[in-house]
């Protein structure tokens, strides 16, 4: 049995999926709920179904994931530039990795 790894279409979270079954969308009964909720809240406006909505917040802490993320990206640089050990090159890796994961996520 093949297992794929599947985002969570409303939090981004990652889902271990298995070949058995249908296909999960959500990682959680509370975020396909959240899902179904902001559908109907849709209904009439004009947007499309599948837009992803964030308030100002969201949009905000978004961006901060992401320039986080960045700067991870420029201090993996910085110190390739500056000859750093493979053991500081791993931890700055893997602190890389961890924050483009929580970049991810929409939510």
């Amino acid at each position: 049995m093949s297992r794929r790894l599947l985002s969570c279409l409303w939090c981004g979270r990652e889902i271990i999926e298995s070949d058995a079954g249908r296909r999960r969308r959500y990682c959680r009964q509370s975020c396909r709920q959240r899902a179904y909720e902001h559908r109907n809240s849709l209904k009439g406006t004009g947007i499309p179904d599948d837009s992803v909505v964030l308030s100002a917040h969201e949009a905000a802490n978004l961006a901060d994931r992401w320039f986080a993320a960045r700067c991870a990206a420029e201090d993996v640089a910085t110190a390739i530039d500056e000859g750093a050990t493979l053991e500081e090159l791993r931890a700055l890796g893997k602190a890389l990795v961890e924050l483009a994961r929580d970049a991810e996520r929409l939510r």
